[in-house]
C-alpha cells in the first residue's frame, strides 16, 4: 500500500478510537516497552503526543523512564529547516503547544542527536520489515539519520503492521522494534 493510502486509512482509523481506548492500548504499549532490551541505556528520547490526533500517551513511558533514573529528552520542532532541536526534560521544563498543537519544551539543556541511545518514534502506520509512516515531513527521517548507528528506534502503535508499504525510500530508516498494544514487533 502507498504511503498516501495509509495515512488516510490510520488517520480514520484513530479518529473511531474513544478516549478510554487509547489510555488502555498505550498502557499495553508502556508493558510491552518493559521486556526490550534497551534498559541498560542512557538518553531516551520520547515524543510527547498530539492529543488532537489521538496519538499514543506516553505518559505511561514517562513513568517507566523516570522510574528507571533515565535522561529524557523531548523536542522543539523547527518547520523552516524540518530539523529538532532536543532538550533534556528536568522538573523546571516548561512545555507550550506549538501552532500545530505539539507539546514541546520552551527552552533547556540541548542535548546532541549523536547522544541519544533510544528513540520512541511516533508514526501512523508501519509494516512488516520496521519501515513506517509518519505524516510525511520528515522531521523524524533528518532525526534519526543525525543519531549515531547504533541508537534503538522503537515505532509505537495502536495498530498492527501492514503487510508492505509499497513506496519507501532509500533515506527512510527502518525501526529496530514496534510496540503495539498486541505485542513487539522486531525488525
Amino acid at each position: 500500500m502507498l504511503k498516501k493510502a495509509l495515512r488516510t486509512k490510520y488517520k480514520e482509523l484513530r479518529k473511531e478510537l474513544s478516549e478510554i481506548e487509547i489510555e488502555e492500548k498505550s498502557l499495553a504499549i508502556a508493558n510491552g516497552v518493559l521486556p526490550l532490551p534497551i534498559w541498560d541505556k542512557t538518553y531516551f528520547h520520547i515524543f510527547l503526543p498530539i492529543v488532537e490526533h489521538k496519538e499514543v500517551d506516553t505518559e505511561f513511558i514517562l513513568h517507566l523512564l523516570s522510574g528507571k533514573d533515565k535522561e529524557i529528552l523531548i523536542s522543539k520542532s523547527d518547520f523552516e529547516t524540518r530539523g529538532m532541536t532536543h532538550f533534556l526534560l528536568t522538573d523546571n521544563t516548561r512545555i507550550q503547544k506549538n501552532e500545530y498543537n505539539i507539546p514541546e519544551p520552551i527552552d533547556g539543556i540541548e542535548v546532541p542527536s549523536k547522544k541519544i541511545d533510544v528513540v520512541f518514534v511516533p508514526l501512523l502506520a508501519f509494516d512488516k520489515k520496521g519501515n513506517r509512516v509518519g505524516y510525511g515531513k520528515g522531521f523524524y527521517d533528518k532525526f534519526l539519520s543525525e543519531c549515531k548507528p547504533e541508537t534503538i528506534k522503537i515505532g509505537l502503535s495502536f495498530f498492527d503492521p501492514e503487510e508492505l508499504i509499497s513506496d519507501v525510500f532509500e533515506s527512510d530508516i527502518l525501526l529496530d522494534y514496534c510496540v503495539t498494544p498486541s505485542g513487539v514487533f522486531t525488525f
